[in-house]
């Protein structure tokens, strides 16, 4: 039997996050639940949502490991969002970290080259 995640970010305003989530992962969501909940697919079986939780958002914490970081980012930034922090842990591994606006962490990491 597959395994399917679903990782999800509690916003206060979902009109307002929405837009921002569309930026930061490149694509409209891939089904909507109900009205104030959106599901993107990332790979088979994995999915990240948001749904607006008005006093429970801003504590989300996900990290994606991705084979071209580099690209992701430059992506990310030409639709307009700009990481909040950059890191590079001694084993080589990098991590960029975005905050949507009610200061939820959503990173990518990805080896160094």
């Amino acid at each position: 039997m597959p395994l399917d995640l679903f990782a999800g970010i509690p916003v206060n305003d979902f009109a307002a996050a929405l837009p921002w989530y569309e930026r930061l992962l490149g694509t409209p969501p891939t089904f909507f639940p109900h009205d104030t909940e959106a599901v993107w697919e990332l790979a088979e079986h994995r999915y990240v949502y948001i749904v607006q939780r008005p006093g429970q958002a801003g504590n989300a914490v996900h990290t994606i490991l991705v084979d071209d970081l580099d690209t992701r980012v430059a992506r990310i930034a030409d639709r307009g969002l700009q990481p909040t922090t950059r890191e590079t842990y001694a084993e080589g591994m990098r991590k960029i970290t975005y905050h949507d606006p009610d200061g939820n962490e959503f990173g990518f990491g990805g080896a160094a080259h």
